[in-house]
């Protein structure tokens, strides 16, 4: 394929993804997008509609710190001055950008390392599994040897739901049976994946936060036992977050940085829920890298995650 053709097919799938982020994001886009243009029956700024504003984007869970520091910019540089609600959508659009840049950071696989070992957290029911089987997939296509640990041998349906998934992506999975020890599952695949020249593991884990000690146990337990064949690993622990949960992710990554080594976040399920301004609170507050989002169920429907447009696509203008 020539370099044009590949340009061109590169511009193609961006601005597919980028569709599809809009799409993904309209229900939250909506929430925000119509509360700010009915506050605009005034033209000028003034407090009343400045204090509007900031409830707006509290609703919207961008959060109460975040909210605070929009419309006091937007206040300092545009108060008693003739405003339409497109102008605050776009200045509000820029300043989350600002707000998200910093995080805005792709997983980068280590090629020294063979292979790069990838923990993956999360409750049940975030999208874990799947993000784990999209990610395989992501590196994959990038021409990477990839292979998977079905590390949540807890639940039956996530080990048979990893199979499902790697096969489809045609990247080998290491399973035992329901009950079986992760750590030990987790050894053997690091086992394997270091003798088959892998240049990334990806393992699963249980999410069952209901009983803290059992999961917080297992966590140690699994970054234990795979540092005595890697003493770094894991290279990357990834905690993987629901954005239908709104406010609760903050709690989850509390209590999930105290359990593991979480060191980037992954977004998942944008396009079912009106709560995706969270994204922005938790890149304020907790400034861990956000390594990709997720805004659809297809297997290509998880990417690295882009600043501009996300904040774009959030306040419903063009990327």
């Amino acid at each position: 394929m020539s370099d044009t053709m590949e340009a061109e097919k590169g511009e193609t799938e961006k601005k597919g993804w980028l569709s599809r982020l809009r799409s993904g994001l309209s229900k939250s886009t909506r929430r925000v997008t119509e509360s700010i243009t009915s506050l605009f029956t005034k033209k000028k700024l003034d407090q009343t509609t400045l204090d509007d504003l900031e409830e707006v984007l509290i609703q919207a869970d961008l959060g109460v710190s975040v909210a605070a520091r929009l419309v006091g910019k937007l206040g300092k540089e545009r108060f008693g001055k003739e405003v339409t609600d497109e102008e605050v959508r776009a200045a509000f659009a820029d300043d989350i950008a600002e707000i998200l840049q910093p995080v805005a950071t792709p997983l980068v696989l280590d090629a020294a390392r063979k292979p790069h070992v990838v923990l993956v957290v999360g409750v049940n029911g975030s999208g874990k599994t799947t993000t784990i089987a999209k990610l395989a997939n992501l590196y994959k296509r990038e021409g990477h040897k990839v292979m998977l640990a079905a590390g949540d041998t807890f639940r039956a349906a996530a080990v048979e739901q990893l199979k499902v998934w790697g096969e489809r992506a045609g990247v080998p999975v290491i399973a035992k049976d329901t009950g079986a020890d992760a750590a030990g599952l987790a050894f053997e695949a690091l086992e394997r994946a270091k003798a088959d020249g892998c240049d990334v593991l990806l393992i699963d884990t249980a999410g069952r936060l209901h009983n803290k000690t059992n999961l917080m146990d297992e966590l140690a337990k699994i970054v234990r036992v795979i540092r005595k064949l890697d003493a770094g690993a894991p290279h990357s622990c990834l905690l993987v977050l629901d954005a239908t949960t709104g406010q609760n992710a903050h709690a989850q990554v509390e209590t999930f940085k105290a359990l593991s080594p979480v060191d980037a976040l992954v977004v998942t399920k944008l396009d079912g829920s009106a709560k995706g301004g969270v994204l922005v609170a938790l890149a304020e507050k907790f400034k861990l890298p956000v390594v990709a989002i997720g805004v659809g169920e297809g297997i290509d429907d998880l990417r690295p995650f882009e600043a501009r447009a996300f904040a774009r696509g959030l306040m419903g203008l063009p990327a």
